[in-house]
C-alpha cells in the first residue's frame, strides 16, 4: 500500500531529529508518494535552517539532493487544491498541510506526518481520521 509523506517526514531523512529512524524505515519498507509541493517545502525548510545558522549551505544542498533521490512518486498538486482548501477550512489547518491529506485520500493511501498538531486535528475528524498516521 502507498504511503503519502509530508515535508516533516522527508526532512528527517536528511537531518538528525527525533523520529529520523522511523522516517528512514518508511523509505526502506513502503511505497512512497507525495504532492510535488514536498520538494519546495523541503527546500524552504533547509533554507530556513541555513539562514538561522543551524546547517551549512553545503549541507542544505546535499540534503535536498538526497530527498530528490528518494523513490517518491510525485503527484501534481493542482488537481487536489480544492479538496485541500476544503480540508484546511474544516480542520483549521494550512492548505499546504491539507494538500498532503487530500492526495492521500485521492490515492486511498495513508498520510504519515511528524506534525502532531495536524495529525491530531485530522484524526479527530470522522472522515479524515483513518487516513492519517503520526510518525512513530
Amino acid at each position: 500500500m502507498t504511503v503519502v509523506v509530508d515535508a516533516s517526514v522527508a526532512i528527517k531523512w536528511v537531518l538528525a531529529e527525533d523520529g529520523s529512524e522511523a522516517a528512514k524505515r518508511l523509505v526502506a519498507n513502503e511505497i512512497l508518494a507525495a504532492p510535488d509541493l514536498l520538494f519546495v517545502e523541503c527546500a524552504n525548510v533547509l533554507r530556513t535552517k541555513t539562514r538561522r545558522g543551524e546547517i551549512s549551505v553545503e549541507l542544505a544542498r546535499e540534503a535536498l539532493a538526497v530527498i530528490d533521490a528518494v523513490p517518491i512518486r510525485s503527484i501534481a498538486g493542482r488537481p487536489h487544491v480544492a479538496t485541500a482548501h476544503a480540508i484546511a477550512l474544516e480542520l483549521d489547518r494550512s492548505a499546504y498541510d491539507s494538500l498532503y491529506l487530500a492526495v492521500a485520500l485521492f490515492e486511498r493511501a495513508t498520510l504519515v506526518t511528524a506534525d502532531a498538531k495536524f495529525a491530531a486535528a485530522a484524526r479527530a475528524h470522522p472522515v479524515y481520521g483513518g487516513a492519517v498516521r503520526l510518525l512513530a
